[in-house]
């Protein structure tokens, strides 16, 4: 196989499915996608898949929408609205319109890319890069690019290496020596090792990459196929593996680390817990996830906002925070963060107190709270006085609690208190 003589995104186009409800993040996504949901103080989910597109050299990007997705379209319009077509970018925000059928909206990953083909050939990108909108890590897709290319594989996969048991979840890779992928199975409950690694497996990322025309041939020959779910994990892939050739790519391969002695870093912040632990990651001292590398920013909406500040100095009444991080526009007056995440524009006032808390933008905490690993929805004012994370029976009555001991606080769930 011939070496790529320039860069190969430059001739690719990223398409990023973005129209899941993340029914497991419960009341967070009552009224917005999962990729909308803010990380990280004034990012979205989202932008961590744009962020890796652009930074990795694609200028050319779709997002598929399908599910409460007017968040996700205003942010898009708002932080992703830079590219310019006189410069051979693009940025086409894609929600399903029933343009193949007044019947149907996007049936299933494969139908949400099958229905904007038209729209898609406009462009024509020599390769296409298919990216899930709600996963956590930084990667340069140009290497997985220069892979597809080289192995002269049908499609090539993203993969992580996890342990073989915690795979059940997964779709999973059976590769040969060379990791070709010769089976792939959704969720087994036995998942098949890795060649000279059997205590571990290859997980699919969600991430595929394949030249565009052979994509199009299979998107039409599944779309003509009655007893397809119009799915890749579940119908694209698996007949690629068994008539074509498909290719891991492991994610080791091309993941930007936070330091060359840090692993890589992806998360599915999938689940309350999960992203409850994914978001007090960065408060660690060296996280594992660098959100201040210049060289691999996480693109967002520029906030027009004053800084942070922190009010009073008085023994029992001082603004401070440890270990934490404080977005723009937040107001700590004479209160304690500790190891917690605010988020654009939350106020916390005198003598209150968080720990381990994830508060989402536009927050009031009132005066003498105390809250402890809590997830606040955005725009919740927290009652004076109130005390979350040391009653276990009585947060599970009043708030949305987790087998971990995690608390989801929303507006109707305060609300409901007063009554």
């Amino acid at each position: 196989m011939r070496t790529p003589s320039g860069p190969l995104a430059r001739d690719a186009m990223a398409y990023v499915l973005a129209g899941g409800r993340g029914s497991r993040l419960k009341e967070l996504t009552d009224n917005r996608a999962k990729p909308a949901v803010y990380f990280g103080g004034k990012a979205r989910i989202i932008d961590f898949a744009l962020s890796n597109a652009i930074n990795s050299g694609i200028r050319r990007i779709g997002v598929a929408t399908q599910y409460k997705a007017h968040s996700l379209i205003r942010h898009m319009q708002r932080a992703w609205n830079f590219m310019r077509p006189e410069r051979n970018e693009s940025f086409d925000i894609l929600p399903a319109s029933q343009r193949i059928s007044e019947l149907l909206w996007y049936e299933g990953t494969a139908d949400a890319v099958y229905q904007n083909i038209d729209i898609i050939a406009v462009h024509d990108p020599k390769y296409m890069v298919i990216l899930a909108g709600d996963h956590v890590y930084k990667m340069d897709y140009e290497l997985m690019l220069q892979q597809h290319v080289n192995s002269g594989a049908d499609v090539t996969v993203g993969c992580l290496v996890v342990p073989r048991m915690e795979a059940t979840e997964f779709g999973v890779m059976h590769v040969d020596e060379a990791d070709r992928i010769t089976a792939f199975v959704e969720k087994p409950a036995d998942p098949p090792g890795i060649p000279g690694q059997e205590h571990m497996a290859l997980a699919s990322m969600g991430i595929y990459v394949f030249n565009t025309e052979f994509l199009f041939d299979q998107l039409r020959r599944d779309a003509a196929d009655p007893d397809s779910k119009r799915d890749f994990g579940g119908d694209i892939i698996p007949y690629i593996v068994k008539h074509g050739k498909a290719q891991a790519h492991r994610f080791t391969d091309s993941c930007i680390r936070a330091a060359e002695e840090i692993g890589e870093y992806w998360r599915d912040a999938g689940t309350l817990d999960a992203y409850f632990d994914s978001n007090l990651d960065l408060t660690d001292t060296v996280p594992q996830l660098d959100m201040y590398d210049r060289e691999w920013p996480i693109w967002s909406d520029a906030v027009v906002a004053a800084p942070a500040k922190f009010v009073h100095d008085e023994e029992g009444r001082r603004g401070h925070a440890i270990s934490s991080l404080i977005s723009n526009d937040c107001i700590v007056s004479g209160a304690l963060a500790r190891r917690s995440l605010l988020m654009t524009g939350v106020k916390m006032g005198s003598f209150s107190c968080v720990e381990e808390a994830v508060i989402l933008p536009y927050c009031n905490i009132g005066r003498s709270a105390r809250l402890s690993r809590v997830i606040i929805d955005s725009g919740v004012r927290i009652p004076e006085g109130l005390v979350v994370g040391e009653d276990p029976e009585l947060d599970a009555r009043r708030f949305r609690r987790t087998d971990n001991g995690v608390c989801l606080i929303t507006k109707p769930m305060i609300e409901r208190l007063a009554l």
